[in-house]
Protein backbone atom coordinates (compact mmCIF):
# COMPACT_ATOMS: atom_id res chain seq x y z
CA UNK A 1 0.00 0.00 0.00
CA UNK A 2 1.45 3.37 -1.02
CA UNK A 3 1.91 6.19 1.46
CA UNK A 4 0.27 9.58 0.81
CA UNK A 5 2.48 12.12 2.58
CA UNK A 6 1.82 14.87 0.02
CA UNK A 7 -1.93 14.92 0.63
CA UNK A 8 -1.55 15.65 4.32
CA UNK A 9 1.18 18.24 3.89
CA UNK A 10 -0.83 20.00 1.19
CA UNK A 11 -3.78 20.29 3.55
CA UNK A 12 -1.53 21.70 6.24
CA UNK A 13 -0.38 24.41 3.83
CA UNK A 14 -3.87 25.30 2.59
CA UNK A 15 -5.43 25.88 6.03
CA UNK A 16 -3.08 28.78 7.02
CA UNK A 17 -3.58 30.40 3.60
CA UNK A 18 -7.37 30.25 3.97
CA UNK A 19 -7.14 31.72 7.48
CA UNK A 20 -4.93 34.52 6.18
CA UNK A 21 -7.37 35.33 3.39
CA UNK A 22 -10.32 35.28 5.79
CA UNK A 23 -8.52 37.76 8.02
CA UNK A 24 -8.01 40.14 5.09
CA UNK A 25 -11.69 40.53 4.28
CA UNK A 26 -13.51 43.58 5.61
CA UNK A 27 -16.68 42.55 7.45
CA UNK A 28 -17.99 46.13 7.54
CA UNK A 29 -20.39 46.71 4.63
CA UNK A 30 -19.71 49.69 2.38
CA UNK A 31 -22.36 52.19 1.38
CA UNK A 32 -24.08 55.41 2.34
CA UNK A 33 -24.71 55.23 6.09
CA UNK A 34 -28.22 55.87 7.41
CA UNK A 35 -28.44 55.97 11.20
CA UNK A 36 -31.82 55.07 12.69
CA UNK A 37 -32.62 55.38 16.39
CA UNK A 38 -35.29 53.11 17.87
CA UNK A 39 -37.11 54.09 21.01
CA UNK A 40 -40.38 52.76 22.32
CA UNK A 41 -42.90 53.72 19.67
CA UNK A 42 -40.63 55.89 17.56
CA UNK A 43 -38.04 55.45 14.80
CA UNK A 44 -35.91 58.43 13.90
CA UNK A 45 -33.64 58.40 10.84
CA UNK A 46 -30.55 60.59 10.76
CA UNK A 47 -31.07 61.10 7.02
CA UNK A 48 -34.38 61.14 5.19
CA UNK A 49 -33.00 61.42 1.64
CA UNK A 50 -30.03 59.57 0.13
CA UNK A 51 -28.76 58.76 -3.35
CA UNK A 52 -29.52 55.38 -4.93
CA UNK A 53 -27.01 52.59 -4.50
CA UNK A 54 -25.52 50.78 -1.55
CA UNK A 55 -27.13 51.89 1.71
CA UNK A 56 -26.07 50.71 5.16
CA UNK A 57 -28.62 51.13 7.93
CA UNK A 58 -27.13 51.36 11.43
CA UNK A 59 -30.11 50.69 13.69
CA UNK A 60 -29.53 51.68 17.32
CA UNK A 61 -32.11 50.33 19.75
CA UNK A 62 -32.30 52.72 22.70
CA UNK A 63 -35.54 51.16 23.93
CA UNK A 64 -35.76 48.76 26.89
CA UNK A 65 -37.10 45.91 24.71
CA UNK A 66 -36.17 44.13 21.48
CA UNK A 67 -37.48 45.56 18.21
CA UNK A 68 -37.22 44.60 14.56
CA UNK A 69 -36.42 46.72 11.52
CA UNK A 70 -38.22 46.06 8.22
CA UNK A 71 -37.65 48.04 4.99
CA UNK A 72 -40.24 48.02 2.17
CA UNK A 73 -40.57 49.92 -1.09
CA UNK A 74 -44.02 51.46 -1.46
CA UNK A 75 -45.84 54.57 -2.63
CA UNK A 76 -47.94 54.55 0.55
CA UNK A 77 -47.37 57.02 3.38
CA UNK A 78 -45.56 55.49 6.37
CA UNK A 79 -48.71 55.50 8.50
CA UNK A 80 -50.96 53.88 5.86
CA UNK A 81 -49.41 50.44 5.32
CA UNK A 82 -51.86 47.51 5.06
CA UNK A 83 -52.64 45.86 8.38
CA UNK A 84 -52.77 42.06 8.51
CA UNK A 85 -55.64 39.87 9.70
CA UNK A 86 -54.36 39.98 13.29
CA UNK A 87 -55.16 43.73 13.35
CA UNK A 88 -51.85 44.40 15.11
CA UNK A 89 -49.11 44.22 12.49
CA UNK A 90 -48.37 45.15 8.88
CA UNK A 91 -49.26 42.60 6.20
CA UNK A 92 -45.76 42.30 4.71
CA UNK A 93 -46.99 39.94 1.97
CA UNK A 94 -48.76 42.86 0.28
CA UNK A 95 -45.59 44.94 0.15
CA UNK A 96 -42.28 44.83 -1.69
CA UNK A 97 -39.88 43.84 1.08
CA UNK A 98 -36.27 44.94 0.62
CA UNK A 99 -34.74 43.49 3.77
CA UNK A 100 -34.95 43.34 7.53
CA UNK A 101 -33.24 42.78 10.83
CA UNK A 102 -35.31 40.22 12.74
CA UNK A 103 -34.16 41.32 16.18
CA UNK A 104 -32.34 44.35 17.51
CA UNK A 105 -31.99 43.70 21.25
CA UNK A 106 -32.28 46.56 23.73
CA UNK A 107 -29.12 48.71 23.89
CA UNK A 108 -27.67 47.04 20.76
CA UNK A 109 -27.08 48.22 17.20
CA UNK A 110 -27.93 46.16 14.13
CA UNK A 111 -26.65 46.67 10.60
CA UNK A 112 -28.55 46.13 7.37
CA UNK A 113 -26.86 46.61 3.99
CA UNK A 114 -29.14 47.01 0.97
CA UNK A 115 -28.80 48.16 -2.62
CA UNK A 116 -31.73 50.49 -3.21
CA UNK A 117 -32.89 51.99 -6.50
CA UNK A 118 -34.63 55.37 -6.50
CA UNK A 119 -37.97 55.28 -4.74
CA UNK A 120 -39.99 55.81 -1.58
CA UNK A 121 -39.16 53.43 1.28
CA UNK A 122 -40.84 52.89 4.60
CA UNK A 123 -39.15 51.19 7.52
CA UNK A 124 -40.97 49.94 10.60
CA UNK A 125 -41.05 47.55 13.54
CA UNK A 126 -43.59 44.83 12.84
CA UNK A 127 -43.88 43.32 16.29
CA UNK A 128 -47.52 43.25 17.41
CA UNK A 129 -48.80 46.79 17.93
CA UNK A 130 -45.45 48.53 17.41
CA UNK A 131 -46.19 49.84 13.90
CA UNK A 132 -49.62 51.04 15.06
CA UNK A 133 -47.93 52.73 18.02
CA UNK A 134 -45.82 54.87 15.67
CA UNK A 135 -42.68 52.82 15.04
CA UNK A 136 -42.17 53.74 11.39
CA UNK A 137 -40.22 56.16 9.24
CA UNK A 138 -39.47 57.14 5.65
CA UNK A 139 -36.41 57.17 3.44
CA UNK A 140 -36.46 58.80 0.02
CA UNK A 141 -33.87 57.43 -2.40
CA UNK A 142 -33.03 59.71 -5.33
CA UNK A 143 -31.13 59.09 -8.54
Amino acid sequence: MAKRPHRRSSALLIVPVLLLLAGCTDATPNGTPVDVTLKDFSMTPGEQTVRAGDIVFHVSNQAPVTHEFVVVRTDLPADELPIGPDGLSVNEEWLSGMGEIDEVPATHTGTLALTLPPGHYVFFCNLEGHYLGGMHGVLEVTS
